[in-house]
């Protein structure tokens, strides 16, 4: 892999619009429609993960949201890409399961986390693992999480979910058919999507390769429209939860922590969490950058990673749910707009006034919101992040990518998917290792080194 060779935390001066409100060095690369509609393109993974920390764990919305649109300004800011602000997957599927860990215990895992990746930036050990690592195995976890991605995406869409238990927890219960959630509401989402969008492309492309002018409907918010009718339904179907809202923030607390806290928090949702921080949250996102920005230069690995230790330094302190760069984030927020840090900003202003005027009783809201629109979001986005993978040249790249892609799938960790195409990429390297011309020339090493020996002894 190429190095970074660009300071990635100041955007390029490249071309585009600046609104006043917004920073100097964040220019619009579309329209403001555009950049609001990939706003909204990641909510399809984050908003399931907090509403079910918040119903399960008693995770403060509130302070979450503040801290987490704390971060999107920053990266949004500092980065100038769609930057995405994601809640630890790892941590949070262990705070949900049977252990169901504490919040002093999921900020103590976030703590953990956050160290280790802030060590490994800023030693320059991320960098060196990020050039180390072959491509086709980083194409293999984008693969892997993109598909994840979707398939859970389809359980959205099809299943009743109980986000009470799990941010995954489809019940045997089909959605029904109609209704303000049911599955003709989700399917014509997804086709108006469709038809908005396309296939993602930024220009459509004619049958001999030549790019045309965009059609009208390209030029629809898509995401923004459905989330906004997603967030009015929620009103709709249940009046009441107007009666469940409070105005004014959340108060900021330090949470307690344990010495058992910490060593729970470590053992259960850290050491799970780690290689899926690294791998996705740091290696694929530069991966994936580099391909939906190739203008750009290349982000930093080291950067990256002491961006997400810093992050969560600041808010695990506070009860901020623990936090991360995700690739299937990047995916969703380019799938629907998003092309420069204006994007994140939007999402920033956004989530800052909700913690600020509705605190944790937010969550009154969200807990109405219909669960098959957030699938068909979260389908788009696990769908771009896997279609990162279509450039493998030659069969054993493939090879190589599927592997690790279907070990991570089947085995739920991408750890042991990585391990697995790491080793399988070895095999291959080994098989192109011509040991005959090796030992020919080892053999021939050793005779001159013995005629040498017998000159000297004759001397």
């Amino acid at each position: 892999m190429a190095s970074a060779a660009a300071d990635p935390l100041l955007p390029g001066e490249g071309s585009g619009r600046r609104l006043g409100f917004l920073p100097s060095n964040i220019r619009l690369k579309t329209s403001v429609w555009s950049e609001l509609g990939g706003a909204v393109g990641d909510l399809g993974t984050y908003i399931p993960i907090v509403l079910a920390l918040s119903l399960a764990s008693h995770l403060d919305l509130g302070t979450t949201l503040i801290f987490t649109a704390l971060y999107n300004f920053a990266t949004g800011l500092l980065f100038g890409i769609p930057m995405p602000v994601q809640p630890m997957k790892s941590i949070a599927a262990v705070a949900l399961s049977s252990a169901h860990l504490t919040v002093p215990q999921i900020m103590s895992a976030g703590l953990a986390v956050a160290a280790v990746l802030l060590f490994l930036g800023a030693t320059g050990l991320m960098t060196c693992i990020y050039r180390l690592l072959p491509l086709p195995v980083v194409r293999g976890v984008q693969l892997s999480q993109g598909l994840s991605f979707a398939f859970t995406a389809v359980k959205y869409v099809r299943y009743v979910q109980d986000f009470s238990r799990s941010s995954s927890a489809s019940t045997a219960v089909a959605r029904p058919l109609l209704g303000l959630d049911g599955l003709v509401l989700a399917l014509a989402a997804l086709l108006f999507i469709i038809l908005a969008t396309g296939s993602g492309d930024d220009e459509d492309v004619s049958s001999d390769g030549t790019p045309r002018r965009r059609r009208s409907c390209s030029r629809v918010p898509a995401a923004l429209i459905v989330f906004a009718l997603g967030l009015v339904l929620c009103f709709v179907r249940d009046p009441s939860i107007l009666q469940g809202l409070r105005f004014g923030p959340a108060p900021l607390r330090l949470v307690g922590i344990t010495w058992d806290d910490f060593k729970i928090g470590f053992w259960e949702g850290a050491v799970p969490q780690l290689p899926l921080s690294v791998l996705n949250s740091v290696i694929a996102v530069c991966k994936l950058s580099s391909d939906l920005f190739p203008e750009r230069a290349e982000l930093s690995p080291a950067r990256v990673s002491v961006s997400v230790g810093l992050m969560n330094f600041v808010g695990c302190w506070f009860g901020a749910m623990p936090c991360c760069h995700g690739a299937g984030g990047l995916a969703g927020q380019y799938r629907f707009g998003g092309r420069s840090g204006a994007s994140v900003v939007f999402l920033a202003i956004g989530k800052l006034a909700l913690g600020l005027v509705f605190g944790n009783s937010f969550v009154t809201i969200l807990g109405q919101f219909p669960i098959g629109i957030l699938g068909v979001m979260l389908l788009f986005s696990g769908i771009e992040l896997a279609m990162a993978s279509r450039d493998m040249g030659t069969k054993e790249e493939s090879f190589v990518m599927l592997i690790c892609a279907g070990v991570s799938l089947t085995g739920s960790s991408a750890a042991l998917g990585f391990i697995s195409g790491i080793v399988l990429y070895l095999l291959l390297r080994l098989r192109d290792v011509d040991y005959q011309a090796l030992a020919g020339r080892w053999g021939s090493d050793r005779r001159r080194t013995g005629n040498k020996v017998g000159d000297d002894e004759d001397a």
